[in-house]
């Protein structure tokens, strides 16, 4: 190592390489609580050391060497932790776990074993998602908790509650069965899903491009699954709008705003394909459709050319398919599109009361934006307030800050 490192190259490192770092010390000492424990003083190791030092030729073996030996020392130390490890290891060989998938150049990718093995049916669906963004995705408590819309403290809880139950279920770190996927199946793809719309939202390419990279191992693992290769598409249709969603400042550029010569084309061309292949045979799943959603947005010239008929009724499908009040608030916005903002905005008041839309800014942004189009400043600007209250990220709040200065001015 030469020469000093910057704190932001220092923390894209940390970003780039946690999960990694994070899944094969699971698999290698089969605890999790003793892996988040040695990478995160492998991480403060690193802190302290390579601003100065600079960051070594190859910072994940790095790391991996650091925490690694701290484990063994804490395991040496802790005689009875040791013996309780090594009965794990015992227990996981004799279940006779299927290997490793392979993927690409053969290689296992050890995060997605770990996504599988958090996914198991013995926790509780709220809690497989909670943990594995916690652990894998490096995204912080307040992050997930933002992602779920709940307290922090409600979030903290759920992850705490998870690790337990897989150290005492003594639950193993392994690739499941053919047999086992497809239950598992549904809690992996929300994960990765959950990973790229953080990355979107705090505007962080790297978690986004991160989720697409899970994404095609998933497709790889499971081509006949539709539902993968729907997810699949609808990540890259939309982060093929990537460089246009932030002006030279880096703040937010709405999708109305945006130019869309700057679109990858050929991202959208990829995931055009995909989308055909995920409606194709059956009954459409969620991922496809809202794929096909975005398909429609892509392949418009602008937004008075796009099939908003289209998109109001793929998103009655998709309610069909899963309701809630996220999904009935997207039709609302494309009703008000389709109809006037009248029509849209009487939608969003017959959701006012839904418990999972008071703490979610998008539905305060979506109404402030409809009565600012039917003149009623006001009221749009209460609403703008009240989106900057609850927005999580910098990028959001800059964004409605500048909407509500232009109805105040």
């Amino acid at each position: 190592m030469t020469g000093g490192a910057s704190p932001a190259s220092v923390e894209g490192v940390f970003r780039e390489e946690h999960g990694r770092l994070l899944a094969a010390l699971v698999r290698r000492f089969g605890d999790l609580d003793l892996a988040e424990e040695v990478a995160s003083e492998a991480i403060e190791i690193a802190v302290a050391r390579w601003p100065v030092d600079g960051v070594p030729p190859n910072p994940g073996a790095w790391l991996m060497t650091t925490a690694r030996r701290r484990a063994v020392d804490r395991l040496r130390r802790n005689r009875a932790y040791a013996e309780r490890l090594a009965v794990l290891r015992v227990e996981a060989e004799r279940a006779d776990p299927a290997p490793a998938a392979d993927v690409g150049d053969g290689l296992p990718d050890d995060r997605l074993q770990l996504f599988f093995t958090c996914a198991h049916p013995a926790l509780p669906a709220e809690d497989r998602v909670a943990l594995t963004l916690r652990c894998l995705a490096g995204m912080t408590t307040p992050e997930v908790a933002r992602a779920f819309l709940v307290p922090v403290d409600t979030m903290a809880k759920r992850i705490t509650r998870a690790k337990k139950k897989i150290r005492e279920a003594r639950i193993p770190f392994r690739v499941p069965g053919a047999d086992e996927l497809p239950e598992r199946l549904p809690g992996v793809l929300q994960v990765v899903y959950s990973v790229f719309t953080e990355g979107y939202a705090a505007q962080r390419p790297d978690m986004a491009e991160e989720a697409i990279r899970l994404a095609r191992i998933l497709r790889g693992l499971m081509p006949s699954e539709r539902e993968v290769t729907g997810l699949l598409a609808l990540l890259l249709l939309i982060h093929a709008r990537r460089e246009a969603r932030g002006d030279a400042d880096g703040a937010l550029v709405l999708l109305e705003e945006q130019d869309r010569r700057r679109w990858d084309r050929a991202m959208i061309e990829e995931g055009t394909r995909l989308v055909e292949v995920a409606l194709t045979g059956g009954r459409p799943g969620p991922y496809g459709v809202q794929a096909a959603i975005a398909a429609l947005h892509d392949e418009a010239a602008d937004l008075a050319a796009t099939d908003w008929p289209q998109i109001v009724a793929l998103y009655e499908v998709l309610h069909a398919l899963l309701p809630s009040p996220v999904v009935a608030l997207n039709r609302a916005v494309a009703v008000a599109m389709r109809d006037g903002a009248e029509a849209g905005l009487a939608l969003l008041d017959e959701l006012a009361d839904e418990p999972l839309l008071r703490g979610y800014h998008p539905y305060s942004t979506a109404r402030a934006e409809l009565l600012h189009r039917l003149g009623r400043d006001a009221e749009a600007a209460s609403a703008y307030r009240r989106a900057l209250e609850l927005a999580g990220t910098e990028p959001e709040r800059a964004l409605l800050r500048r909407k509500l200065s232009a109805i105040e001015d």
